[in-house]
């Protein structure tokens, strides 16, 4: 959160780099981290023993601390080089922190529930530390100083990423490998025949991308449409409170009808109030407040239970002879989630730019209602696709039950097989 939030506008007014090169030296880190993803995926799959998720995060989260310590605590006479060496290698250790993090997750239970509620605590601690995160800041009276922010977030990462991590270490338990990692040219073959997995990350893309133009916009639309940017912050807190809130609920629900038609529920829960936002104009704070809370119930849903069903379409990939490749399928899913972002700003910007819509006010009516249908009524068209390719989606509780005897199988059968020393495995 804070290279988005603070690290711009420090770098562009303390390091006389500017802001356009500024933006183009952390677009071009980016880049490189959507390359890493699958990569560093692909080599926690090959690890073999009780250490194969927690290794990388272990050579990951000293990389972490030192860049974010050079990165958000510059030296003076910094430039271009500096900026891009270290946000580059942020990304990479998040990425070798990250990706197994997740990848372990998805292997601690076999079980199709037990992954849903898994991934609803994960996610939800993270909605509370993007609030805490995004708070701080303001809480010790530095919102308007991006070096003091920055400074304190970093004071904070060397404390609390150790701990967690320690806590990690010793407390979680992980499972070895238990079958042996595929060729590459099999495994790619076997993951263009995962129908499940292109259905889910495509309407991983589709609603990634619906949530993130409001994201993008939300700034915009609160202060030329609504006229009330103070409303800003409280927003967000009511809306991440009531997503975090709502969670158990949703959870006790997918038990009855299964995760892919509960998170279609809530798409459809979402749309039918987040639709009426164009009608919204300059002091309709109330009614866009009551529309925050009923949209709010549906964000713990879009975290939670899509993750927990990629666990699911792993399982599809291991029983059907891909070995044990989850670090790959969220290094595939980090991307995804990188390119719906993507196509949010290269999306919607675009369209504001082509009606003349310009940040420093005096905007036409008809700017200001392409900015309301771009924020509110174009993310439903994407949620729209999203719902027709997950509401069939072709692994239910069932479906996955059969999925782990298969597997059960494999590993018993490679357990009888002789090793190439002549001993069993």
């Amino acid at each position: 959160l804070p290279l988005f939030v603070f690290l711009p506008t420090f770098y562009a007014e303390h390091t006389g780099i500017g802001l356009a090169m500024v933006g183009f030296i952390l677009l071009g880190a980016r880049l490189f981290d959507v390359i890493t993803d699958p990569l560093v995926g692909y080599a926690s799959d090959r690890i073999r023993g009780r250490f194969r998720r927690r290794s990388l995060m272990l050579v990951g989260a000293p990389i972490l601390l030192l860049s974010v310590e050079m990165l958000f605590r510059p030296g003076e006479g910094v430039g271009a080089v500096y900026l891009f060496v270290f946000s580059a290698l942020v990304y990479l250790g998040w990425t070798l922190f990250a990706l197994p993090y997740f990848a372990w997750g998805a292997e601690i239970s076999p079980d199709y529930h037990e992954r849903s509620r898994i991934s609803a605590w994960r996610e939800g601690f993270v909605v509370a530390g993007t609030v805490i995160a995004a708070s701080l800041p303001a809480v010790l009276g530095l919102q308007n100083d991006a070096g003091a922010s920055l400074g304190a977030l970093a004071t904070l990462f060397w404390w609390l990423l150790p701990i967690g991590l320690l806590l990690l270490l010793l407390f979680v338990p992980e499972r070895p490998g238990q079958l042996a990692p595929v060729a590459w040219r099999q495994g790619l073959t076997l993951l263009r025949s995962n129908r499940p997995f292109r259905r889910l990350v495509l309407a991983w893309v589709c609603n990634g991308t619906a949530n993130a133009i409001p994201a993008t916009l939300f700034l915009l639309f609160i202060t030329h449409v609504l006229q009330a940017p103070e409303h800003a912050g409280p927003l967000l807190l009511v809306y991440f409170g009531v997503g975090i809130g709502a969670l158990p609920a949703w959870l006790l629900l997918a038990r009855r009808l299964g995760k892919h038609r509960v998170w279609t529920l809530s798409m459809v829960l979402a749309s039918s109030f987040f639709v009426w936002v164009p009608f919204l104009g300059p002091g309709d704070v109330f009614w866009f407040y009551l529309i925050t809370v009923l949209t709010g119930l549906s964000l713990g849903v879009d975290l939670a239970l899509p993750a927990a069903m990629q666990a699911d379409v792993i399982d599809q990939d291991t029983a059907d002879g891909g070995g044990e490749r989850a670090g790959l399928f969220f290094g595939l899913w980090g991307m995804a989630t990188k390119l719906a972002l993507a196509l949010a700003v290269g999306i919607s910007f675009p369209l504001l730019g082509l009606v003349g819509f310009s940040t420093e006010g005096n905007n036409t009516s008809d700017a200001l209602l392409v900015l309301a249908l771009t924020y509110a009524a174009l993310p439903v068209v994407f949620k729209l696709a999203a719902m027709a390719l997950i509401w069939h989606f072709p692994i239910d509780e069932s479906v996955q039950r059969q999925l782990r005897t298969r597997i059960e199988a494999r590993v018993d059968y490679r357990a009888t097989q002789p090793s190439p020393t002549g001993d069993h495995p």
